[in-house]
């Protein structure tokens, strides 16, 4: 099962995430061959902090919590929220296997909340620029709740129009880069 998993963080954590850094690593290391995507947001000027975003594909909701709640900035109250979802990967590859590889170009995370009918079920047209992209669902899969994209785009617009934005509730979008060790 794949979950999309946002530690959202919290205003002037960033000293707290800083020192917390190996230990993150060292946490998600132990989870290297679950992981799909991984890294940190940004405000879309690319400055400042705002999150990190990990896909992983787990066994059942619980073990999802686990690794959501049991990880070491999370403990520490370095986040001031998370949103932890079923996802679906509809690529069907990680970010490792994206062919834009890790570097170059703008990166953003899209994330689009909704009920009701569900919207952009299908790949866009745009796949060369997808780094990973699917639905969100609730623990049991019957219900969707949003779309999670990490996109590659020129600019947030470009990024945003991914979704179909009256769809949804909201659409935010975050400045993204892959995560992990380099």
């Amino acid at each position: 099962m794949e979950f999309f998993c946002y530690h959202r963080d919290r205003p002037g954590s960033l000293p707290l995430r800083e020192e917390l850094t190996e230990a993150h690593w060292s946490y998600m290391d132990g989870y290297e061959a679950e992981l799909i995507a991984r890294g940190p947001t940004f405000t879309t000027d690319g400055e400042t902090l705002t999150g990190s975003v990990h896909i992983v594909d787990l066994p059942n909701p619980a073990a999802a919590r686990a690794f959501a709640f049991d990880e070491p900035n999370y403990q520490a109250g370095a986040y001031r929220d998370v949103l932890l979802r079923r996802w679906r990967n509809l690529l069907g590859r990680t970010m490792w296997d994206f062919p834009g590889g890790r570097t170059g170009d703008d990166r953003y995370l899209v994330l689009g909340l909704g009920s009701g009918e569900a919207a952009d079920l299908a790949v866009p047209p745009n796949e060369d620029d997808l780094i990973a992209y699917g639905p969100l669902l609730s623990d049991d899969a019957t219900a969707w709740l949003g779309t999670a994209a990490l996109v590659r785009a020129a600019d947030p617009d470009r990024a945003g129009a991914v979704l179909t934005r009256e769809r949804y509730a909201s659409v935010e979008v975050y400045g993204w880069e892959f995560g992990g060790r380099r």
